[in-house]
């Protein structure tokens, strides 16, 4: 896992005090949580823990109760319909299952956000968004497609695009290996890597999927009693001596942890 160096730099993300109820449910309390520039974060917690609520807050699709968010040093809540519009253009979101428009092709959906914030002629655009398309390991025929012709593997891959027919600096990624194969699943961890790499990407990726926490994540943030309970290496958080962090990285389904020289503690959010 590489070494970003980002530790002493303002962080990319932050979130303070957070605090988001739907209702009487309350989903977070307190919640905070730094990200750095460069990183793949993984977000984990048990069903309920407001994992893809937190990302939907994070990205101003939810108001937040309470806490403040800033993303590139900037307030995401206090923000003007256009201020917040070029805000957006810097990241870019995937959807579980890639949350295609099912009426576009697949080509058509990666130009949805150029067609929306970008003044371009027709043919440029269509030439981007197929340079997006091949970026993701597409074949050109999938340009033509629609959704619904689609494996879901192929739907992740073309949601992937659309998410970085920006060029973002960030990727929120929600579940992007849910319901795909081990295999598939390992290539796509293998494509959030590449591109991450390529691209000088930071990724918020949701997930569960322990085997993309080993593969593909620089640090771990886990979700459970209304905040971030702690946030740290694989290596680290298997030294976590909290019963669902435990039962979670050392349970029949985990796999055994990585060998690794970094023995420090995670960071314990209070």
């Amino acid at each position: 896992m590489q070494d970003h160096g980002q530790e002493n730099d303002a962080p990319i993300i932050k979130v303070r005090g957070l605090r988001k109820a739907f209702g009487s449910h309350v989903v977070h309390d307190g919640l905070d949580l730094d990200v750095r520039r460069g990183e793949i974060i993984g977000i984990v917690g048990g069903s309920g823990t407001g994992k893809s609520v937190l990302l939907q807050q994070i990205v101003g699709l939810l108001t937040p109760d309470a806490g403040t968010i800033e993303v590139f040093g900037e307030s995401v809540q206090a923000k003007t319909a256009d201020e917040y519009r070029a805000l957006r253009r810097r990241w870019g979101v995937m959807f579980q299952d890639g949350a295609l428009f099912s009426s576009l092709t697949v080509r058509q959906n990666v130009e949805a956000p150029m067609r929306e914030q970008l003044d371009l002629p027709d043919e440029l655009r269509e030439t981007l968004a197929g340079i997006k398309v091949r970026m993701v390991g597409l074949e050109d025929v999938a340009q033509t497609k629609f959704p619904s012709e689609l494996s879901g593997g192929m739907r992740k891959r073309a949601g992937f695009a659309r998410a970085i027919a920006l060029d973002p600096e960030i990727v929120f990624l929600d579940e992007p290996t849910a319901g795909l194969d081990p295999i598939g699943a390992a290539a796509f961890d293998t494509l959030i890597r590449q591109l991450q790499a390529a691209l000088g990407l930071t990724v918020f990726l949701v997930t569960h999927d322990l085997d993309s926490l080993h593969a593909i994540c620089d640090r771990i943030a886990v979700l459970a009693e209304k905040k971030v309970l702690a946030v740290g290496t694989m290596a680290e958080l298997m030294k976590v001596d909290h019963p669902w962090v435990h039962e979670y990285f050392h349970g029949p389904r985990a796999r055994a942890a990585l060998e690794t020289k970094d023995t420090g503690k995670a960071e314990k959010v209070v």
